[in-house]
């Protein structure tokens, strides 16, 4: 048996430490800027969406020719 049997100490992971505007809760400037930045996400995941499907599209066309 070794000697550290009894020091549990780091079983179970480690917490995340909270940050400052996490323990303050959320506030509406935070909640806006969340908000834009979900958006701006999405705005660029439809973009390449789209350029991949264009891309698609071209090799498709190029083929078929």
């Amino acid at each position: 048996m070794t000697k550290s049997c009894n020091n549990l100490l780091g079983v179970g992971g480690q917490r995340k430490k909270a940050s400052r505007a996490d323990q303050l809760g959320p506030g509406a400037a935070r909640t806006a800027d969340r908000k834009a930045a979900d958006d701006r996400e999405q705005d660029l995941a439809a973009k390449m969406r789209e350029r991949a499907l264009g891309k698609q599209k071209a090799d498709e066309e190029d083929k078929a020719s």
